[in-house]
């Protein structure tokens, strides 16, 4: 399903007007927040999950505490 939206300025800032039918596909209402992935064919949109962003930062932490030993483990 391809689908466009449209960028417009508010105030100093820049905003994307989602179609409806794109946010109910999302389950999204106004003022929810969004995440924004980069992916190689260009990025992902996908309702905000407080969860998951936890976890990711979590899984930071870990990763940049135990760099050295996850080299060790890549060879």
């Amino acid at each position: 399903m391809a689908m466009t939206a449209k960028v417009t300025k508010v105030g100093n800032s820049s905003a994307l007007i989602l179609p409806k039918e794109l946010m109910a596909k999302l389950n999204l209402e106004q003022g929810d927040s969004v995440s924004l992935t980069e992916v190689a064919a260009g990025v992902v949109i996908s309702p905000y999950d407080r969860q998951k962003e936890r976890q990711l930062e979590i899984a930071k932490k870990v990763m940049r505490e135990n760099r050295n030993m996850l080299k060790k483990l890549a060879e």
